[in-house]
Formats: structure tokens, sequence, C-alpha cells
């Protein structure tokens, strides 16, 4: 049965500006600079330069331009910050004062890692089928340098996505011929099998012989790092065993990333915030060298006083459009300055909390910090701590940081005080780093010596630990 009934509830709504600040206050420097381009190729009332913001009374005073009965559509936010923003990253250098002419520092544009594999192609006698062939699985080739599919699956890929009938035989055959490309190793399906191509594209020795006979006969033992049944399979000494290791251990797991010195693509950092020390107090300042200072038009400004001053003849479409784009540019300004102001005032608040770490460039004097921490102290939400945190590098006297490395955990020691997670890893580190590694440490023995030291974590704990720093278990440390 229908019926109607009256609800009063509470709900809770983001303005377009506050979704607009959100989406400015999670991008690191590069895309912030790469969307502050993009709002000024796309709002003809944005302009960039240092002229002064005109009255709020030239904006706000515009609607009467309207007769009463005329409504101006919401404006759609989602026009102006589109969802999938995907930055042209481009590279600077700032290392000048604001005084300073800009100077660009050209970077050498390499070529990728599949077009440096099929420009080796021609060093082969392959028609045109083998060819297609041979390009066909250099791009299925990923960037640690495996073809990690089957033959199999490769042949019908072949059939039906490239309309070319071949056999397992010739795929192979083909590839045996990738794997002579550089660098040594590529094209493998395995370890294993990369491993042994690095080695047999060297010179022979015994050693290097006796390497490769344990990667294809005892591949298991040697991962596993069972020495002394290797010595017995083979029949060999300890220094015979240590020398064809040791040739194995100088190969490269991942023979893709040997591509990135022939010229590949690499990864700049530009710092977000940057760091100083003066007279024992730490400065911390925006790195905006490259992010240009934003004006309403004042053109469209006039444009709308125009139209205001002379209603007859006005095109409704017209002045919506500039009310709009006017809107929009003070919306766009206002959000850059509070992206500003709360980028600092976060960076302000995590430096005076870590002062003692800032001061020293001791990771050991990083105290437990939490996300919360710093939101109760600026008193605002974590969500905004985590969007500047998120991505974010810093600048410091010891480097370039990432700036979400300070947040941390905590534990207490026997003393009843707060530990950070962060000052147990690198303990942890340093026990692993002075053990014996003829016989290394089980977790259970790393929980005992980190006892010992003050720090009370369970076996558990240490493992978990020893994962995130990337450190195999005691089996897999064990050298002879």
């Amino acid at each position: 049965m229908l019926k109607q009934s009256l609800q009063q509830k509470l709900q809770q709504k983001l303005t377009p500006q506050q979704i607009q600040l959100m989406k400015l206050i999670q991008l690191p420097t590069l895309a912030f600079e790469q969307k502050v381009k993009q709002e000024l190729e796309e709002n003809p009332a944005l302009e960039e330069g240092k002229e002064e913001l005109p009255k709020d009374d030239d904006l706000d005073n515009t609607d009467d331009i309207y007769d009463e009965q005329t409504e101006l559509p919401e404006i759609n936010i989602d026009e102006y910050l589109p969802q999938d923003d995907v930055p042209e990253w481009k590279l600077r250098q700032n290392n000048y004062s604001s005084d300073d002419e800009e100077k660009k520092v050209p970077y050498a544009q390499g070529e990728s890692f599949t077009e440096y594999l099929k420009s080796q192609l021609a060093s082969f006698s392959f028609d045109e089928k083998q060819r297609k062939i041979a390009e066909f699985l250099i791009g299925s080739i990923n960037d640690n340098g495996y073809l990690r599919n089957d033959l199999s699956e490769l042949v019908d890929d072949l059939a039906f996505g490239q309309n070319i009938f071949t056999d397992e035989q010739e795929v192979e055959k083909i590839l045996k011929n990738i794997q002579e490309l550089d660098p040594p190793g590529v094209g493998a399906r395995n370890l294993q099998e990369s491993l042994i191509i690095q080695l047999k594209r060297k010179n022979e020795n015994p050693a290097r012989k006796l390497a490769i006979k344990i990667l294809e006969k005892a591949f298991d033992y040697f991962i596993n790092k069972k020495y002394k049944r290797l010595q017995s399979k083979f029949g060999i000494t300890e220094e015979e065993l240590k020398e064809a290791v040791d040739e194995i251990v100088k190969l490269n797991p991942k023979p893709g990333n040997a591509f990135s010195s022939k010229g590949g693509y690499v990864e700049h950092v530009i710092p977000d915030f940057i760091i100083n020390i003066v007279d024992d107090e730490v400065e911390v300042s925006l790195n905006t060298k490259n992010a240009p200072e934003l004006h309403v038009s004042p053109a469209y400004t006039e444009m709308l006083k125009a139209y205001k001053e002379n209603k007859e003849g006005v095109q409704k479409e017209a002045v919506m459009f500039i009310k709009q784009k006017l809107d929009s540019a003070k919306w766009f300004i206002d959000a850059v300055n509070q992206r500003h102001e709360t980028l600092l005032k976060t960076m302000n608040a995590i430096v005076d909390f870590q002062k003692e770490y800032f001061l020293t460039g001791d990771e050991r004097k990083i105290k437990p910090m939490i996300l919360k921490n710093i939101a109760d102290k600026i008193g605002m939400d974590i969500s905004t701590v985590s969007r500047v945190a998120s991505s974010k590098y810093m600048q410091t006297p010891y480097g370039v940081k990432l700036l979400k490395e300070l947040f941390s955990e905590s534990i207490k020691n026997e003393q009843g005080e707060d530990i950070s997670t962060i000052k147990i890893k690198n303990v942890l580190q340093q026990v692993i780093d002075e053990e014996d590694k003829r016989k290394p440490l089980t977790d259970e023995q790393l929980a005992k010596i980190l006892k010992e030291k003050g720090f009370p974590i369970a076996r558990r704990t240490v493992a978990k630990y020893r994962e995130q720093l990337g450190i195999p278990v005691a089996r897999l440390r064990k050298e002879i």
C-alpha cells in the first residue's frame, strides 16, 4: 500500500570545491604542475602571471543579469576535473632561485626495451614469416627479460592473433636465435635457463664449466643452498664449489634490467618539500619553482561587466559560459592556495614531531608516528594527512626521502617506552649484516638477540619485519 510520509535526516555532501582540493592535495609536484598547465589550457578565464586578482564584488554581483525566472544550471565540476588525471611527466631541474632564468636540461629519450631487441634482428637471415614470429616473441618478453608463455600458447596466439600458422619446433628454433641477443640471458623461460645462457656466453673455464653442470643437473640443490649435497653429488672440494657458486652469483637474475644502462627510461624524482637546517632550526618550504602564479582573466571580467550594463540582446548561453569559467577559475585558484597552505601546515607538523631526526639524520631517532598523530596536531581529517603523505618526496640534507617512510607503528620496550618499528628494523638489519654467513641466524635466534637488546618481539614478528626488509630466510642466506 502506497503512503506518504515526512522524514528528517542529516546528510553530508562534498562541494565541488572540496573535491577539487582533495584531488590537488594528493598530486605530487610534477603531476600538480601538469594539472595547472591543463587548467590554463582548458579555462580561458584563468591566466598566469603576477597581476592582481579582481575584486570579489565584480564577480559576486553579476547574478542580476538574468531574469528572475532564469535559473542557472548547477556547475558540473567534473568538466574541470577529469576522473582520470594522467599527468604528462616533465623532467626539470629545480636548482635555481626565482630570480634566475628558467633553465631546462634536455633528457635523451632512449628506445624501449622491445625496440632495442628488435633492432638486433637484422643480424639473422629470417624470411618474412620468421621475422614476424621473432617480433611476436620479442613483444611477449616482459621487462625482466623473460618469456613466460608456453610454446603451445604462443603457437595458438600466432594463429588466432597474427594469422601465422606454425608449430612449436619452428617457434623454439627462432627463440634460440632471440636468446643470442643482448643483454645476455634475455628470452629465457625461467631463471635456470637464463643463468645457463649467460654462462655459455662467457669464455669457458673449469669453474664456469662446473657451474653450468650444477645449474643443469642440480638446480634445486643450488637454489636451496644444499652445498654439502652438491659436493657429494659432483665429488668436488669446497673450494671448487665456492669458485663455481661465485661465477653463478655474478650473473643477472633479471637480464631485462640491464637495459637501463643502455639508455632505457629512468624515473626522475622531484621533491615536493625542501627541508633545510638553519641555526639548529628546521625550515620547510614547498617546491614551487615551476608552478606559475594564477589570476582571473581581466578580459573575461570586463566582458561580464559589459553584459551586466547592457542587458538587451544578451545571449544567456554566452553569459552562462563566461560565469562558469570565471567561477571555475576562482575555485581553482582558491584550491591551489589552500593546497599550498595544507601541505605546509602538515609538513611543519611532521617536522615538529620528528625534529630530532631532521636535526641529526639518524633514523634511530625517528619516533613512532601514525596519521592520527598529525591529524590531531593540525586539526584535520586523517584522510587529508594521508593524501599529503601519499607519493610525496622531501629533499633533506641527508638525501631525498619518501615522506610516508616517516610513518610507523610502535611497540613498547622493556622499560615501557614506545619504540618505532623503523628503529627495530634497522637493528634487525644490523644484526643480520653482522651474522656468520656460514651459520646464519634463524628467526628464533634473531628474536632472542633483539630481546637481549631491549626489543621483546615474537618470532613471527621478526619474520614479518625480515620479509618487509627483503631479507630471505636463514637457509637462503647461507654462504660457503
